[in-house]
């Protein structure tokens, strides 16, 4: 039983005498990690207060750059600003970087952005009658709406928007007999399919 008592006293001596060694390291140690932490902590602040920033600006209409790897968010709103102004490259550029990194979600919401502002543009091209050069456009929304609906299924803008294209399509059938997404419309084969529309000349 003494000897007992006597290991426990050496190894209660040793652990002290360790703990008086490595004290001083252990503590440092500690504050180290405590002001990464706290390093870490503000830049994460930061860059959130900065993405707020930015994505105030753009929606006031004024144009911010983002990084393509930044927030999800600012990228979005950084997409909808270009959308809105028919930078449809530039837009694209983004929504690849969303496709990258970010949730379902952001990924979806970015290709419904590039949608809206390609059948916008195809909006455009057929209220001045060029029909060939808006087909592209609409078989290009018609893809990032479907691409939308992949991500989320039950995003209802999408659907809408998805059906007015095919709308669209539908009233101007050359847009896909010929040869599907890459088809060119010919003005004089226009015709829309309206209940009650007499066909051909009076």
């Amino acid at each position: 039983m003494t000897a007992f008592a006597t290991r426990i006293a050496i190894l209660r001596n040793k652990t002290r005498a360790l703990w008086r060694e490595t004290k001083s390291s252990f503590l440092i140690a500690i504050f180290l990690a405590l002001i990464l932490t706290t390093a870490a902590l503000l830049a994460e602040w930061r860059g959130a207060v900065d993405a707020n920033d930015a994505i105030e600006a753009l929606r006031e209409g004024r144009d911010v750059a983002v990084e393509a790897n930044g927030w999800p968010e600012t990228i979005l709103a950084r997409v909808a600003f270009l959308a809105a102004r028919s930078e449809i490259d530039r837009a694209r550029a983004l929504v690849e970087a969303l496709d990258r990194s970010a949730s379902i979600e952001a990924r979806a919401r970015g290709h419904y952005l590039l949608a809206n502002a390609l059948l916008r543009k195809a909006f455009d091209h057929i209220e001045r009658s060029e029909l060939e050069a808006a087909n592209p456009f609409v078989n290009l929304a018609k893809r990032e709406y479907r691409r939308a609906l992949q991500l989320a299924p039950d995003y209802w803008d999408a659907k809408f928007n998805l059906d007015v294209a095919a709308r669209i399509v539908r009233d101007f059938p050359d847009f896909e007999r010929n040869s599907g997404d890459e088809l060119s419309a010919d003005p004089k084969k226009l015709w829309t399919d309206i209940p009650g529309k007499p066909k051909g000349l009076p």
